[in-house]
């Protein structure tokens, strides 16, 4: 494996697994299923007998004028559906796209099962290159809560402990790579390792190689696809496609932003006001 690494290291950069395109070729692979077992028996912190993806393969026409998902769809165990994505979308817009596809899968799983007492429970998890949430935490586990009673509406029916969750049928991972650096975290938990082999930092991936055995073996795997230049060309057309379309999202918003700070100035808001309800500079503002 040592001589694997020097040889793609001493001709060119190793691909990044924040990449979907390259996170989909590494951990839907067939060969590689008891990599993708170990990645998420680290996140949600459980044993997996088996796992099984439903979508391997990468078409040539993946994407679209929305930018395709490059999801890993599989399921765990056979009672539980699972849904692997690494965020390259639009930050702004990724919760309410995330929902909604979220929603799409466990929609296409009812009408396989034909019946709601069958329904698999759905388990997101997402990578997020960029921070998203306004929490305190790197992994954000969210499930369908109640929110707390309302005094007014009390009703005493004897409870001494109130139900908390709705439904144990859905379950979204959120975790945030920039806020797990920050935490500045070791390498002795399996998802530490995990985590730090997405980072792309070449010393951090050759420690939790050292420590993980399967982690070396995706690194490996990993190497091998970026000494492969038609893998390359392929993750590189897909970071320009990200970046294209980021780019129209933001100007789009950007554009949007300007029409509600046009109306706020005509109707006598004051120039702070603006900046502070649409993020515009002072300057952006006046030219309006």
């Amino acid at each position: 494996m040592q001589e694997k690494k020097q040889e793609t290291q001493n001709t060119q950069k190793r691909l990044e697994l924040t990449n979907d395109y390259v996170f989909k070729r590494i951990f839907a692979k067939p060969k590689n299923n008891q990599e993708l077992k170990e990645f998420v028996e680290a996140i949600l912190d459980i044993k997996i007998k088996k796992i099984e993806v439903k979508n391997p393969e990468i078409t040539k026409n993946y994407t679209d004028e929305k930018l395709g998902i490059l999801d890993i769809r599989a399921t765990i165990d056979d009672d539980k559906i699972l849904d692997v994505e690494m965020q390259v979308s639009n930050i702004y817009t990724f919760v309410n796209r995330n929902i909604g596809y979220g929603a799409r899968l466990i929609a296409e799983d009812t009408r396989v099962s034909e019946t709601y007492e069958g329904l698999k429970k759905f388990i997101s998890i997402n990578i997020l290159v960029e921070n998203l949430l306004k929490r305190n935490t790197y992994h954000s586990i969210v499930h369908l809560k109640f929110d707390n009673n309302n005094p007014k509406k009390y009703v005493d029916m004897g409870y001494k402990e109130e139900q908390e969750d709705l439904t144990d049928r859905i379950e979204i991972h959120y975790i945030e790579l920039q806020k797990f650096i920050k935490s500045k975290p070791g390498m002795n938990s399996k998802l530490e390792q995990w985590l730090w082999l997405l980072t792309g930092e070449d010393e951090k991936i050759e420690m939790a190689s050292k420590e993980n055995k399967t982690i070396e073996k995706v690194v490996e795997d990993l190497d091998e696809m970026s000494a492969d230049e038609n893998e390359r060309l392929e993750a590189y057309k897909r970071k320009l496609e990200i970046i294209d379309y980021n780019t129209t999202m933001a100007q789009a918003e950007k554009k949007g932003k300007k029409e509600v700070a046009k109306k706020m100035k005509e109707k006598g808001f004051e120039i702070k006001t603006i900046e502070e309800m649409t993020g515009l500079s002072k300057e952006e503002i006046e030219k309006l």
